[in-house]
């Protein structure tokens, strides 16, 4: 399983994901699922990947290899002249997977589905986030939905409703990460460490604060403490129910 989660500040945009796969009690697998293109003083993209493992490395090779390779460099994302354009082209290279894996066609419910999170800047213009679905398709964040989720969803986000502030400090987002992830570690085996963070800060139109944060690191190890701790003094100081 996976989760991943975008977000759309004021100040930019924050990414974060974890790393395990198919897990189980004697198959637990770590594959990258966070990727970035840049090229500095122009534009900065991520892309977050869940779904169908094959599908999500077929998908990054092809984009990677047509940023690359000179007979194959058209259409490249770091080409496309906007956010909006590299959103359809990442679209048609899911689906274009997709089509080729599944031999009786694409359907809603396919094995070889993935869903994939997709934000940066281009220069003059806006920081853009976008879901893309698995039939190619994609819906973009604005001021009523300013962050997206893809993966295990259910567990992290009434951590992220009920404390997203888009005019949060970059050091704030990622702290609300940490607790939304962790929730969902605690929740759910198939999300597990370690996670990977990327920042994007808003005009620079480069990669920011990049960072691996492994199970064990202490920073993230007292975040799960305080966290925990917070809500049963919480419940504690709550007025008992009266029978």
């Amino acid at each position: 399983m996976t989760y991943c989660v975008g977000l759309r500040l004021n100040r930019g945009l924050v990414f974060m994901s974890d790393t395990r796969t198919g897990a189980g009690v004697d198959n637990i697998l770590r594959f990258r699922k966070l990727f970035t293109w840049a090229v500095p003083g122009e534009r900065a993209i991520v892309l977050m990947t869940s779904g169908n493992l094959a599908t999500t490395q077929a998908v990054v090779s092809l984009i990677e290899e047509r940023t690359k390779a000179p007979s194959e460099r058209r259409p490249s994302i770091l080409e496309l002249p906007t956010m909006f354009q590299v959103a359809r082209h990442v679209g048609e290279t899911l689906r274009e997977v997709i089509l080729s894996s599944a031999p009786t066609g694409q359907r809603a419910d396919s094995s070889f589905n993935s869903t994939i999170i997709l934000g940066g800047q281009v220069k003059g213009m806006e920081p853009r986030l976008f879901m893309i679905y698995p039939e190619g398709n994609f819906i973009e964040a604005g001021d009523d939905t300013p962050y997206f989720q893809i993966g295990e969803t259910k567990y992290g986000r009434p951590i992220l409703v009920r404390a997203f502030d888009p005019a949060m400090s970059y050091e704030d987002a990622a702290k609300l990460l940490l607790v939304s992830f962790d929730s969902t570690m605690k929740a759910n085996l198939s999300v597990g460490p370690p996670l990977d963070l990327q920042v994007i800060e808003r005009d620079t139109y480069r990669l920011g604060v990049s960072k691996r944060i492994e199970g064990e690191d202490p920073y993230y190890q007292s975040i799960s403490r305080g966290w925990g701790d917070a809500l049963k003094k919480a419940f504690d100081s709550l007025p008992g129910f009266s029978f």
